[in-house]
This record gives structure tokens, sequence and C-alpha cells, in this order.
């Protein structure tokens, strides 16, 4: 992209911007799962079915577990396993979700907008601090300063039990856990559920950290 030189302050302004809200959205990074699995001897797929109930009676019947239920349906049938209802399957899998209310972290970003202040809005480039007047000569914001912000951070956990349905024989037990500044569950518990099964079903009492891809959000660009 070639960029034409303009020596005029608000045409200057007007290529910050956009750029500035490019690098925020460049700046989006994935947060970890930290997964633990335990199994006593999880069965091969061969003639095995599955059904995925409510942990938590709470739960059952509702349309939001079910959304999720689906998810990891998908996951054990892509391992093999079959479905069936909970009243013939041979093993029960046993899925609960949650995320917590948030609590407030302090992060500097390490960057700020050189243009733009909390009392004025924007201002020239060529504005140098402690004039109080506009003379020729680079505010040097991007270089010597950066916002530090209050964010909210929320843990997001999912647990899955698998029992078998006629013993109630456990046979695997497993947490994925995270901590990101969103609180979507809709966004979050699917991707939980894929650090969950990734290398399914793993060494039993490993702990692993696994990069969950991070919430996509619209950047509004302003021209």
């Amino acid at each position: 992209m070639q960029i034409e030189k303009n020596n005029s302050p608000i045409s200057l302004r007007m290529v910050s911007v956009p750029l500035l809200l490019l690098s925020l959205a460049a700046c989006a990074t994935p947060f970890k799962a930290d997964v633990s699995r335990f199994q006593a001897e999880l069965p091969a797929p061969a003639g095995e079915s599955f059904a995925v109930v409510a942990d938590d009676p709470a739960l059952a019947g509702g349309l939001e577990f079910a959304l999720y239920a689906d998810v990891v349906e998908d996951q054990m049938e892509r391992l093999g396993y079959v479905e069936a209802s909970p009243e013939t399957a041979s093993m029960l899998v046993r899925f609960d979700y949650g995320v917590d209310k948030g609590r407030e972290q302090i992060r500097s970003t390490g960057f700020r907008d050189p243009y733009w202040s909390p009392w004025y809005g924007y201002r020239s480039p060529f504005y140098r601090r402690g004039f109080g007047s506009y003379r020729y000569g680079f505010h040097d914001a991007f270089f010597g300063e950066s916002d530090v912000r209050s964010i909210t951070v929320y843990t997001s956990d999912i647990e899955m039990k698998i029992d078998r349905r006629e013993t109630g024989e456990r046979l695997f037990e497993g947490n994925a856990q995270a901590v990101s500044t969103s609180n979507r569950l809709q966004y979050l518990v699917p991707n939980l559920v894929d650090a969950m099964f990734t290398d399914f079903p793993g060494n039993s009492g490993e702990t692993l950290r696994i990069t969950i891809k991070p919430e996509e959000k619209k950047v509004r660009r302003i021209d």
C-alpha cells in the first residue's frame, strides 16, 4: 500500500487512526487452556456407544446445554464412538461448564495513540507537551509513554466425566480451564471442548497447556 506524503496535520491524523486500530486488532492473542485428564482404561470405540448428559441437574433439558452437548457429541463421534440414548448407551458422558463473574486486572498496552488526549480529543502531531502551543517537532508519545488500563478477566472451565452406564464405573475425568477477557460461553465452551479433546484421552494425571484461538471481534475503521 502506498501513502502519499502530505504535510497537513489533519491528513496525518486521518492516516494514523486506522493504522492504530489495525495494530490493536493485530495484538489480539489467544488464551491458554490448562487441561487435566485422568483415566482408568477408556475402551476402544469399536462397539461402544455414548450419551452426553448434564452433570448439573439444573442444566438438564436446557437449550444452551444442548448446544454445547452437540459439540461434545461431534468430538466423540470423530473418535469413532456411536451416539445413543441415555437409556441404552454403554457410556454416559457427564458434562458441565461455567464462567465466573470476573476480576479487575491492571495491564499496560505498551503504546498509546499519540494524537489522542482525554481532555482535548485529537490534536496536531506537531503539538509538543509543555509549551501549550503548536510547534514544529514530532510528539514522541509512541516512544516514551504507554497506556495503563484496568480490564476485566474471566475464568471459564468445563468438566467432563465418562462412566459405564450399567455399573457406574468411572472411566475418565477431565477439566479444562482458561483465563480470558471474554465471558461469552458461546465462544468459550466450544474452544475448551476442543482443548479437552486434543490428543484425547491423553496421559492420565498429566496437565497440558493448550492454545485456544482468540475471539474474533469487528474493528471499526475510521477514515
